[in-house]
């Protein structure tokens, strides 16, 4: 499955530290009733075994709603379980490494914080760029800042999708309108909600207002 603009609308990335007793599964659900289009599913401290058996179970719920699936850093996995693809980040796999390893009809995803990363993304086989941080977050403690000045320009440079990651609340995301993103990409703005289906219903409202 290629991703098309309108999948990237709202791609919710999970983080299981905020679920408060819930499964990630049960969480991506409720993020997709409330109208996530893309799910990254990212996992930096479990096994290859858990993080297998995760990837399986969201796999099985993606697929449910016909929601692309991605795996995030770990393109064995997304092999083994048959995920849409991977997103990897300028320290992780090259993309012509993973690309042989997920083939030419998968997505890949590159992160990007410059012009230059971002059109070495696209000339490398890219389908979309993430940008970020474009606000503070948490999530991500290592993230640089990433103007909207550079986001903008990043989106007039390259042909390829691009969505903007870091800190996006619903507090903010509107001052994204205008930058030629064609989606936002939101993790405790979903994940750490009470009522992650309400939270994300919101967010892909304002997601539709800033790529009018």
């Amino acid at each position: 499955m290629k991703q098309d603009s309108s999948s990237l609308l709202l791609y919710a990335i999970t983080e299981r530290a905020w679920l408060k007793g819930k499964t990630v599964t049960e969480a991506v659900e409720e993020a997709i009733q409330g109208g996530a289009t893309f799910i990254q599913l990212r996992e930096k401290n479990l096994s290859y075994e858990e993080f297998l058996k995760t990837a399986i179970d969201v796999k099985a719920v993606t697929d449910k709603y016909n929601i692309p699936f991605i795996i995030n850093d770990n393109v064995d996995i997304a092999v083994k379980v048959g995920a849409d693809g991977a997103h990897i980040g300028q320290s992780d796999e090259e993309i012509k490494t993973a690309r042989e390893k997920l083939g030419a009809d998968k997505i890949i995803g590159l992160s990007a914080g410059t012009v230059e990363e971002a059109v070495k993304a696209e000339q490398s086989g890219a389908d979309y760029i993430g940008v970020g941080a474009v606000f503070n977050t948490s999530t991500k403690l290592d993230a640089n800042s990433v103007s909207l000045e550079t986001l903008k320009e990043i989106c007039n440079t390259v042909n390829i999708p691009v969505v903007a990651i870091g800190g996006i609340s619903k507090d903010n995301a509107l001052q994204l309108a205008g930058t030629g993103i064609e989606g936002i990409c939101a993790v405790s703005a979903i994940f750490a909600q009470d009522d992650i289906k309400a939270a994300a219903a919101e967010l892909l409202k304002l997601a539709k207002q800033i790529i009018e």
